[in-house]
């Protein structure tokens, strides 16, 4: 091999090589204190996208899920509310057949009356019950969660006009236990079926989640292995250039 003064291959061959190890080094440390694979977009331009995507999607079901969550304490506020009419109408219906009795006197059955007529006030108080300021009764809310529907049930009118002498087989009170009770039922219904739909909702971000992880998050014990290598080349890189820019020196000797 010539021995030159002008040029130091070996030099500038370590210098990029060095230069090239430094960048690599650089990067393992940007991700292990990241904590991601891509720190710029030039790392994995593709990757980045689908990232952004997935990304967005799990928020967006963390969203839905936040939703059908305050649809279900609607439902519960609402099933609450017409539990307690039941027991109001319950009530209502014993006092109406305890009414019937020929042995009491006029103001035993003024006293039933009295509380049968505070009961029918609860009842209209409770039709105008409201949840976040949506009526929990009537057509105030509409519209679906998720594909449920969530209205506000009709109470209205089935809870109105009734007196105490409407008792007995097919009576009102008895009709408004029954439309009460068939109201409660498509409500827990309504709140099994956003219950499944919940866990659906879950199981979908935790899925993306992992996805949009294996992407942009970095594997610790596979990246510190290769700051290690790319420590290692650093430090040998540096000691080579060392050695390749004093090989001039063997010029100069052989000029003494």
């Amino acid at each position: 091999m010539s021995v030159v003064i002008n040029t130091n291959y070996a030099a500038t061959l370590a210098s990029n090589n060095l230069a090239s190890s430094s960048a690599s080094l650089q990067k393992s440390l940007n991700r292990l204190s990241s904590g991601s694979k891509i720190v710029s977009p030039a790392d994995d331009a593709g990757g980045l996208a689908v990232s952004m995507k997935l990304s967005a999607a799990a928020k967006s079901l963390g969203a839905q899920k936040n939703n059908i969550g305050n649809a279900v304490s609607f439902l519960q506020t609402q099933d609450g509310a017409m539990k307690t009419a039941a027991a109001a109408l319950e009530r209502m219906s014993e006092l109406a057949v305890m009414n019937q009795d020929v042995t009491k006197s006029s103001s035993d059955l003024a006293n039933y009356n009295t509380e049968f007529t505070a009961l029918t006030t609860e009842l209209t108080s409770i039709t105008g019950q409201t949840f976040n300021g949506k009526a929990l009764f009537g057509t105030a809310v509409t519209g679906t969660v998720n594909g449920v529907a969530l209205t506000g049930a009709d109470l209205n009118g089935k809870t109105t006009g009734l007196a105490i002498t409407d008792v007995g087989t097919g009576g009102k009170i008895d009709v408004a236990i029954q439309d009460v009770a068939t109201l409660r039922a498509t409500n827990g219904a309504a709140q099994s079926r956003l219950g499944f739909e919940s866990d659906l909702v879950t199981t979908n971000k935790a899925n993306l989640e992992a996805a949009n992880s294996r992407i942009v998050d970095v594997d610790v014990a596979e990246e510190s292995t290769q700051l290690a290598r790319w420590n290692t080349l650093v430090q040998a890189g540096t000691s080579m250039l060392s050695q390749a820019n004093s090989s001039a020196q063997t010029a100069l000797k052989l000029l003494q």
